[in-house]
């Protein structure tokens, strides 16, 4: 029996990018969404195929805003062979006087708690959910806000830091993840932040599909051009 369709996605990022290595301690940031359950069911089958000499470890990180992931989401990591790790963290206790809660503010003190851990911890790689849907918008958010052509990069090692960040949902579209979320009957079990405060990627997204209706062809194909840049006909 094959692989599913997700996990075939999946494994074209790995392999494109490099994503993974004989002897990689690899922690996976676990919020309880769709992206990063779907991440972690595949890190537990890759972890069960011939010649996976690697390891890996899901840290969520608990907050006044982020709910603790449910005891069905736990269980469901446990029957797959795969154990969570819980940190917690005064996300709103950080915030300076005057400002204001926002999604950035939350995912940039969760990400840096993710950083931390995995540098204390001996971790050299740290794998996000972030996937096709989220690299695009980013795109477009940076070329619309910041006039410059940018995005989320598949594979990115810090300059400072021997960590290497990876995203191995990176050609994986969003309906694929919900689909594959249905067909292994955990969508119902997930949940992301109940504190939503994010209008420019939800602007973003209005425009990707505005410009792609919802085809991944189409998404693919836009990914793709940033890979085959013409210099010529540029300025």
């Amino acid at each position: 029996m094959g692989q599913p369709f997700l996990f075939r996605v999946i494994d074209k990022a790995v392999y494109d990018y490099n994503m993974i290595c004989d002897g990689d301690r690899i922690l996976v940031g676990a919020s309880g969404g769709k992206d990063s359950t779907a991440l972690i069911h595949y890190f537990a089958n890759r972890l069960k195929r011939k010649n996976s000499n690697f390891s890996v470890t899901a840290l969520h990180i608990q907050s006044e805003i982020t709910p603790a992931l449910s005891g069905e989401l736990c269980g469901l990591f446990s029957g797959w062979g795969l154990g969570i790790e819980n940190l917690n963290v005064n996300v709103l206790g950080r915030l300076k006087s005057g400002r204001r809660m926002n999604c950035w503010w939350c995912s940039t003190q969760r990400r840096t708690e993710l950083l931390n851990y995995a540098l204390k911890n001996g971790y050299n790689k740290l794998a996000l959910g972030h996937h096709l849907d989220d690299v695009l918008e980013t795109l477009l958010m940076n070329m619309i806000n910041r006039g410059e052509l940018s995005t989320m990069a598949p594979a990115m090692r810090y300059r400072d830091y021997p960590l290497t960040v990876i995203r191995p949902l990176y050609y994986a579209d969003v309906n694929s993840i919900i689909a594959h979320g249905n067909e292994y009957g955990y969508m119902a079990t997930t949940c992301s932040c109940s504190y939503q405060d994010n209008s420019g990627r939800k602007e973003a997204r209005g425009h990707l599909e505005e410009l792609t209706g919802g085809d991944v062809m189409k998404k693919q194909r836009i990914l793709k051009s940033l890979k085959n840049i013409c210099p010529e006909y540029l300025p």
